[in-house]
């Protein structure tokens, strides 16, 4: 077929969308009869269909081998793009459905690890009180200095300490998680309630990567300081800081714990004096892409239980001894 003659069937071709599904069933080995039962319709309708669509493309599709169907070259090629257009097609769909039912549908989160034992349980649980059919997919945000939502088209909403610059992404503010010095529950300033960062220059700290924000914000305070933190140990996550930290093996810059009471774990944290000892938390979202109506819901009940102050307060904390 010439390149004018399949431009030309291309534009006057009208997709028969149950002829690609068809098609699709075939070539991944369902016999004619198969598909004739399962879509409930004669076998000569299916093969009907099949013929009318190698017709439209200009080439044929299938061959029989034996009493099955396999792909010839041309369906090989052709059945790539009907697999990604079915995709499209299905998500377009779902869309629609949850345009006409919203409490149906799957909000994607990416969550920064730190955040995930306090924020998310709190945010999910409390939406889920009226909105009990709607779904969650939370994944760990892997990397904490880049936005989720602006490469992974998948993501709905990221809730993290990183606030992009990028236009292309819509930020809002949560609330601010204060930074506390944790020691363990017998070091000498156990007793004391605050601390500035130049008091504790000379000792070992208890750090998570350098490629945290965390990290890098304590890093800033002790500059800031006068010093740079002997790091004695770095660990990939929080609960193994705490952990080290409890075994006396070091101090160490956390956020204050939030939620439950932590009076029975052997650590004391201290509140920074110094400036800038606090984190922003935020929620983040593609200013190029619309929410579906799930994920829009559940963006309106964050930002309303942030600006009604109803996130989970500081833990209160037992002086030590």
């Amino acid at each position: 077929m010439s390149t004018s003659h399949a431009s030309h069937a291309v534009a006057s071709w009208v997709v028969d969308t149950r002829a690609l599904r068809w098609f699709q069933l075939v070539a991944d080995g369902v016999t004619v009869t198969e598909v004739s039962e399962l879509e409930r319709t004669a076998q000569s309708a299916v093969s009907r269909a099949l013929a009318r669509l190698e017709a439209d493309v200009g080439t044929p599709l299938l061959r029989r081998s034996g009493r099955t169907l396999r792909m010839t070259h041309a369906g090989v090629a052709f059945k790539h793009h009907v697999d990604a257009f079915m995709h499209e097609l299905d998500d377009g769909l779902a869309a629609v459905h949850q345009l006409v039912d919203p409490e149906t549908g799957t909000v994607t989160l990416s969550v920064q690890p730190s955040l995930g034992a306090w924020l998310v349980p709190d945010l999910v649980g409390s939406f889920r009180v009226a909105h009990p059919e709607v779904r969650f997919d939370v994944r760990p945000k892997r990397d904490e200095l880049v936005t989720t939502v602006q490469t992974r088209a998948e993501i709905d909403l990221e809730l993290s300490t990183l606030h992009p610059r990028d236009r292309s992404v819509r930020w809002q503010r949560l609330t601010s998680e204060p930074l506390r010095l944790v020691v363990p529950a017998r070091h000498p300033l156990a007793s004391r309630a605050a601390v500035e960062l130049v008091e504790v220059a000379e000792q070992p700290f208890v750090t998570v990567r350098p490629t945290s924000l965390l990290r890098r914000q304590c890093d800033e305070l002790c500059d800031r300081a006068g010093f740079q933190p002997d790091v004695a140990i770095e660990c990939d996550d929080l609960p193994t800081v705490r952990g080290f930290v409890a075994a006396g093996l070091g101090i160490a810059i956390v956020p204050a714990p939030r939620g439950a009471a932590v009076g029975d774990q052997p650590l004391h944290h201290l509140r920074i004096t110094d400036a800038g000892a606090a984190r922003e938390v935020g929620m983040a979202w593609s200013a190029d892409r619309r929410l579906l109506p799930a994920a829009e819901l559940f963006r309106s009940h964050v930002a309303e239980r942030a600006a009604a102050g109803l996130l989970p307060g500081l833990a209160e904390v037992a002086p030590a001894g």
